[in-house]
């Protein structure tokens, strides 16, 4: 088995080494560690279009499938996290079911970012607007909640494309500023100055509004 990441724990390297002598349940069981976090970014990404038709679920299953093809080859010689492989591999099914549904009516221009690791499928304003409304439960806001949203997916739409990936990223899909830029295939000080810059742009164009604390 080739090296394993150093900032992988005991216990996640003791599912690796399971896994490259072919044992299927530390398959399973590594999948199943990430399924919340690969879920937060089918539901972040899919594109709105294809909600009430495609589920999550059904992304990550076949996901499951790419990552249990290329498992033993992972596991003899792991070149990124394990988490951001299977977010790669997870991203990929995303992207071929982006194109068989929509095909050409996919947007050529700002549907996909370039990324260090290949390009996913933007998470739209709306759904990350809607995604942190979610959270927002005060009867203060309820009223305010169509202004909050307005604000909020103009402010998005103004970021440079970095900036509202890495923002994604950190804020929406919970990804460490280590784990943002070796995504973004950029410095982990340049991923942590671009956040900060993002989280500010919003907190500028959405601090007056109730509820909203950034």
């Amino acid at each position: 088995m080739g090296p394993v990441m150093a900032d992988e724990s005991g216990e996640l390297q003791d599912q690796l080494r399971r896994l490259a002598a072919g044992d299927q349940q530390a398959l399973a069981e590594l999948f199943a560690r990430y399924r919340d976090r690969l879920r937060r970014m089918v539901k972040l990404r899919l594109d709105r279009r294809l909600q009430g038709r495609v589920d999550a679920s059904d992304v990550l299953q076949d996901a499951y499938l790419d990552v249990a093809q290329r498992a033993a080859e992972y596991a003899a010689s792991p070149t990124m996290p394990v988490f951001l492989w299977l977010r790669f591999l997870t991203g990929q099914r995303l992207i071929d079911l982006h194109r068989r549904h929509l095909g050409a009516q996919m947007r050529a221009a700002g549907q996909e970012v370039s990324l260090h690791r290949g390009a996913l499928p933007l998470a739209s304003s709306e759904s990350l607007a809607q995604h942190l409304l979610g959270r927002l439960t005060a009867p203060s806001v309820a009223a305010a909640r169509a202004e909050m949203q307005l604000r909020m997916q103009e402010a998005l739409n103004a970021m440079e494309a970095m900036d509202r990936e890495v923002l994604t990223l950190r804020h929406f899909e919970m990804l460490s500023n280590e784990e943002t830029a070796a995504v973004l295939g950029i410095c982990k000080t340049a991923a942590s100055n671009r956040y900060v810059r993002a989280l500010r742009r919003l907190k500028e164009a959405l601090g007056p509004l109730p509820g909203w604390r950034g």
